[in-house]
């Protein structure tokens, strides 16, 4: 293969990222539409053959084209473009624009039965990459997982660049985390650096990103992801912190944000509304269920529209005894009056009665927090879905917000910028986009029809969610990332039910003061 069809491949899978389908056997799609692009490109028909990437599955045609859309539209600002977008444009490359519906023959707001459940649950913990979280679970029982590498000696071979020499990753002994990391938009694009995947500890200037935890220290994450269907290639939506992540969760956009700040708070709603909006538009239920704060008030509009809507946690506790969970739920761990999270939300003035309750132990897992608390949180929290009567009919969805500075040795994919609008970006930040996922998090999905201890490959990122609340309800897109967003559909096994009996998980040990009873 020529240096030439290298260079053009590269960049191709640069533009069209997996996310919207631009992928595996691209040139199988037809004759016609291969002749075009090659043509375009200045080759011979026989000369382009497959992009393949790592983490992709197979695309047909039929796939392809339900996409649907314009995608000039989504491209035309990016400057990188060039023949390359030209030459999709004449191949007729296609993708789905915001507020289109995932199915146009279906009335929107209309659930479908093709999707084997009736409630969503997103659980979105805090702050830790794959191979931080995760990275031993090749070892431990799923030898799917794509973590870290081990000898035979069972020592992890994956490095960084350290001032004496290499560090290698080391596993951490204890469920104590130290304050040594960062996830600003400035140390992560350090730590990507270019997709080498090389800068974790220069930008720090500390080994604490190289460490990971395993099954004996975190029995209950390594259980989940071993039980139920484990993502291989989930990333966090954007190369930066909490807030815009959480953003991209709820509104498929971070709107120029970068960072968890008071400032960002004061930020007016999305342009285009939120996923709270859509369901609340359609008359389709949901809540916010929070242990101290709700999350939903990073975008504080939704709290001042919908109060009656974010309810504490004990309400969730009762609704999965009772049943009665509503269509989409979002569940929050404990911020912790002492996270960044937690005392940048304490700020907004809706939720001041609920600041000054706020405790300082924290179980987000967000760092310098004990994992032991939010690991026996979310043990508690899950065990409550998988024992309620409406298990039968709930997908419930767990991840994390961002990689929290913890080392990931998958460069993240270029990704489909959401809107027009650019990052806020200062004097001294490093120059980027949207146009790009930060690293990989840990995401699983549980459900009755989830596949048993299996993993997908597939590429996705927090709007991957929002693509999957949509699809059920067929509830117009928000922005061109949550449109073209791979839903959680390749984590279940529509036809069969294989976990309708709730499987049991590893039960952490109770950390000291941690609420036990529901």
């Amino acid at each position: 293969m020529s240096n030439r069809f290298l260079h053009v491949r590269e960049n191709f899978c640069q533009l069209f990222p997996c996310q919207i389908g631009f992928c595996r056997r691209i040139f199988t799609v037809g004759t016609a539409a291969r002749t075009k692009m090659a043509a375009a490109l200045g080759f011979g028909d026989n000369s382009l053959h497959v992009f393949e990437h790592p983490l992709e599955q197979k695309l047909t045609r039929r796939s392809f084209l339900r996409r649907g859309g314009s995608l000039g539209a989504a491209l035309a600002g990016m400057s990188s473009a060039g023949g390359l977008w030209r030459a999709a444009l004449a191949a007729g490359a296609t993708i789905r624009q915001p507020d289109s519906l995932p199915d146009p023959k279906r009335p929107a707001g209309t659930p479908t039965a093709a999707l084997p459940f009736d409630h969503v649950v997103v659980v979105m913990m805090e702050n830790h990459s794959f191979d931080n979280l995760l990275g031993a679970l090749a070892i431990s029982g799923q030898p799917q997982a794509k973590g870290l590498r081990f000898n035979a000696a069972g020592v992890a071979l994956n490095s960084n660049p350290g001032p004496e020499g290499p560090v290698r990753s080391f596993p951490f002994p204890s469920t104590a985390q130290g304050p040594h990391v960062s996830q600003s938009w400035n140390a992560t694009h350090e730590q990507i650096d270019g997709g080498k995947m090389d800068g974790f500890v220069a930008s720090v200037h500390d080994v604490q990103p190289m460490g990971y935890w395993t099954a004996a220290v975190l029995p209950f994450a390594y259980s989940l992801a071993r039980t139920f269907t484990l993502a291989n290639g989930w990333f966090c939506s954007a190369p930066c912190q909490t807030y815009p992540n959480r953003r991209f969760l709820m509104a498929g956009t971070a709107y120029g944000n970068i960072s968890t700040d008071n400032e960002s708070l004061k930020d007016p709603p999305p342009p285009n509304g939120t996923i709270w909006d859509r369901l609340e538009h359609y008359g389709i239920s949901w809540r916010n269920y929070f242990t101290d704060l709700p999350s939903t008030g990073i975008i504080p509009s939704t709290i001042e529209k919908y109060p009656s809507n974010i309810v504490p946690i004990a309400q969730f506790y009762a609704d999965c005894a009772s049943g009665n969970l509503p269509a989409v739920s979002l569940v929050d761990p404990e911020f912790g009056v002492l996270g960044v999270v937690g005392s940048s939300l304490a700020t907004v003035p809706t939720l001041a009665p609920l600041a000054e309750k706020l405790e300082t132990t924290g179980g987000s897992e967000e760092n310098p927090q004990d994992m032991a608390y939010g690991e026996y949180w979310a043990y508690r929290t899950l065990n409550a879905v998988l024992h309620s009567p409406a298990w039968p009919r709930t997908l419930l969805i767990y991840t994390y917000d961002e990689h929290g500075g913890y080392y990931d040795h998958v460069p993240p994919p270029a990704a489909i910028a959401p809107d027009s609008i650019p990052p806020q970006l200062g004097p001294g930040d490093v120059p980027g986009g949207y146009d790009i996922y930060g690293p990989r998090v840990p995401a699983i999905v549980a459900s009755p029809h989830a596949k048993p201890k299996a993993v997908t490959n597939v590429v996705h990122d927090h709007t991957s969610v929002l693509a999957t609340i949509e699809a059920k309800w067929n509830l117009p897109a928000l922005t061109y990332r949550d449109a073209n967003a791979a839903t959680v559909k390749d984590f279940l096994d529509l036809d069969h039910a294989a976990l309708l009996q709730p499987p049991a998980l590893a039960e952490p040990p109770v950390p000291v003061g941690a609420a036990t009873s529901t």
